[in-house]
């Protein structure tokens, strides 16, 4: 920005005095900087045995809940939740099966004597 774009904000800008530092401003900054905890020492108190324990215990809980929703017990074995496939057949369908295991009897017998006539 040039001074002939906005002479009044040059002009405020010239009548607001210097921000005045303390001869010890470096040493005070240096000061905090020292004070702040190293990355070793933030991960010692992430690491601390109050944090761990609980942490560790949710952890296993947690764990134990998935596997006991994904692994059902003993009561519920996959046997007793299904009904087994002959038993989803409704009666009616019963001839059908018949029929149907005679006609895979008559095509065996036929295979056979259509063989022998070779």
């Amino acid at each position: 920005m040039k001074r002939e774009d906005d002479q009044q904000l040059w002009e405020l800008l010239g009548r607001l005095a210097e921000p005045k530092l303390s001869p010890f401003f470096a040493r005070n900054v240096l000061r905090k900087v020292r004070q702040e905890p190293g990355s070793f020492e933030r991960v010692r108190l992430w690491l601390s045995w109050r944090k761990l324990v609980p942490a560790s215990g949710l952890a296993l809980a947690v764990i134990a809940a998935l596997i006991a929703l994904h692994h059902p017990g003993p009561s519920q074995r996959p046997s007793e939740r299904e009904p087994d496939v002959v038993a989803k057949i409704d009666p009616q369908d019963y001839e059908v099966v018949a029929d149907l295991d005679e006609l895979l009897a008559s095509d065996e017998n036929n295979l056979w004597e259509e063989n022998s006539t070779l």
